[in-house]
């Protein structure tokens, strides 16, 4: 053995409070992420209430892309959801906000509920999650920040 293979590297120890740094985290991305799963239910259930023949090609591969664009958006807006509850959200924000973890687990839950069906009403009720979770976010940082939907 040389003499260098017995030195050691000093550690050096970091810390931080989020996974990344700060100013990352904005509700926004979930946000538009619920704004297409609201519109491919909203898709969906006219191409299914027009005159439309359900067993042609067209109709097929249709609503096969419009619940395949659902599915998708759903699940980012729950992962969305869940990066600001578990990374950006800290055990003192439960003082101030002590519906925190019911809020964040009820708008999950309707993520899933919008993946596996269609319902106009669970689309809704996720984009009313989502303006609520924009506004607990928001509060949190102490900034105003209006909720402002791109459709």
């Amino acid at each position: 053995m040389t003499d260098n293979e017995n030195q050691f590297i000093p550690t050096i120890e970091a810390s931080a409070h989020c996974d990344g740094p700060c100013g990352v985290y904005d509700p926004a991305s979930a946000r538009v992420a619920a704004e297409a799963v609201q519109s491919m239910t909203k898709k969906m259930v006219a191409l299914s209430e027009s005159d439309a023949d359900c067993g042609s090609a067209a109709y097929i591969n249709t609503m096969s892309r419009y619940a395949a664009i659902k599915e998708e958006e759903a699940q980012k807006c729950k992962d969305e959801l869940l990066v600001l509850w578990t990374d950006f959200f800290k055990p003192q924000h439960l003082e101030s906000i002590p519906d925190l973890h019911n809020t964040f687990w009820q708008a999950a839950k309707l993520c899933s509920a919008c993946k596996v069906e269609v319902s106009e009403q669970h689309a809704q009720e996720l984009m009313d999650a989502v303006e609520n979770i924009h506004n607990v976010f928001w509060a949190a940082k102490g900034r105003d920040v209006p909720w402002i939907r791109a459709s």
